[in-house]
């Protein structure tokens, strides 16, 4: 039994619905306390209700947490975290005026990735991954979604998602596989794209349905990349294998992937700097998650953000994700992705907060079990040294601890008896 007692401020993001106006609806708890029997949660709320049998219980640890303050784990529900290879010095690129177009051109950007990803061994894979999770947990990361994608060949993908398969029974971290044969065109099908996206609906999923390797089928539908109808395809025929159906939508342009999202009733449309009206009263129609990833937008020099605002005055539920990635992912910080969600696309600290977390979960069809610190969910949770807003004073030292599964993590993951 773990119990946190007279916690400075809890917040829970308990509650049934996280859109539009109940989006901010996330209060704090002064003086709160949580307990956990294993790893589940038996208490949440006012210190001052704590059952007595629960402190009072033989095996209780029980923790003064009057210091900190405790909001649920975070959910990161897009990442593209599994892959081999540097590209830095594309960044050093971009930061001297090359744009993400002009740098693919050159043989850069997913490509470059997918030549390093092929010729790794599953090992390589699996402890670079690793280290990247490992920085992830410390930023208080505690579920995060992984998408294959850099492999773009049949063995390749079912290498990334065995690997991801892998990480997901040895990490802390817990992980959702996310299929994306379709993140680009390789280069040997450049000139039979069909080819190509028959390979993906006909070889690749059928294989990764039989070897229950992944939970969802992802597209990257964009100009130059998947087109709408190819998208629409390729995720009907994962949702014909069993896969649930989320899509990249209007990145760097309003591709169609929002009417995508709503056309097949995906769980997700992610990205969506240009996401237009029509595609936003879709998705709210069609109750799609809309998945933003602020970091990727500052890291590419995008000189927009998605539009939070309007995404949530028209009802659609909102997540936040880092987009962990070799390119323009360079952060694995979800407090850095709320803190450019709070000054970059005008979201309050709380609906950073509920997207960080309760929606993060339901973008991954997790809510009943993370996201919100409630009785009979996980005991996954993040302390913070002070108020809940200082995990957007980025670059000081807010994050108290990690809980994970109800046993507290240090930065490299294993069970730390000297914490808090």
């Amino acid at each position: 039994m773990l119990v946190l007692r007279h916690i400075r401020q809890l917040i829970t993001c308990a509650g049934a619905a996280h859109r539009g106006r109940s989006l901010s609806g996330v209060a704090a708890i002064v003086a709160g306390a949580v307990a956990a029997a294993g790893v589940r949660i038996v208490f949440a709320g006012r210190d001052a209700d704590l059952p007595p049998a629960i402190a009072a219980a033989a095996d209780a640890q029980v923790i003064d947490a009057a210091r900190y303050s405790v909001v649920p784990g975070f959910v990161d529900a897009h990442t593209h975290a599994m892959f081999a290879g540097d590209r830095r010095d594309e960044l050093r690129r971009r930061l001297a005026g090359a744009t993400y177009p002009e740098i693919a051109a050159a043989g850069g950007g997913i490509v470059a990735t997918v030549a390093a990803t092929r010729a790794a061994s599953d090992r390589d894979l699996v402890e670079a991954t690793r280290r990247r999770l490992d920085e992830m947990l410390a930023c208080g990361t505690t579920t995060a979604e992984i998408k294959s994608g850099y492999g773009l060949d049949v063995e390749s993908e079912l290498k990334m998602l065995r690997a991801i398969r892998t990480l997901d029974a040895s990490h802390p971290i817990d992980i959702v596989a996310t299929f994306l044969g379709a993140h680009e065109i390789p280069l040997e099908y450049r000139t039979r794209r069909h080819d190509y996206v028959r390979l993906v609906i006909d070889e690749m999923l059928p294989r990764v349905a039989d070897e229950r390797l992944a939970e969802w089928c992802d597209v990257f539908c964009e100009t130059n990349v998947f087109t709408p109808d190819e998208s629409h395809r390729i995720l009907e025929a994962g949702l014909r294998r069993g896969l649930n159906a989320r899509i990249h939508a209007d990145e760097l342009g309003p591709s169609g992937g929002s009417l995508v999202a709503a056309a097949v009733g995906a769980r997700s449309a992610d990205h969506l700097i240009f996401v237009p009206e029509d595609g936003i009263r879709a998705m709210g129609d069609a109750n799609v998650i809309a998945t933003l990833l602020p970091s990727a937008a500052f890291y590419l020099k995008l000189g927009r953000f998605a539009p939070a605002r309007a995404l949530i005055d028209a009802g659609v539920p909102v997540a936040l994700a880092t987009d962990v990635n070799p390119g323009g992912g360079f952060s694995p910080s979800m407090p850095f992705a709320m803190t450019l969600a709070c000054f970059a696309m005008g979201m309050t600290f709380e609906e950073s907060l509920a997207a960080a977390t309760i929606n993060g979960a339901r973008s991954l069809d997790r809510a009943d079990t993370i996201g919100s610190l409630e009785a009979g969910k996980l005991m996954d949770a993040v302390l913070i040294a002070g108020d809940p807003i200082d995990l957007i004073r980025v670059g000081a030292a807010s994050i108290g601890g990690v809980i994970k599964r109800g046993r507290r993590m240090s930065i490299a993951g294993p069970e730390d008896p000297a914490y808090p």
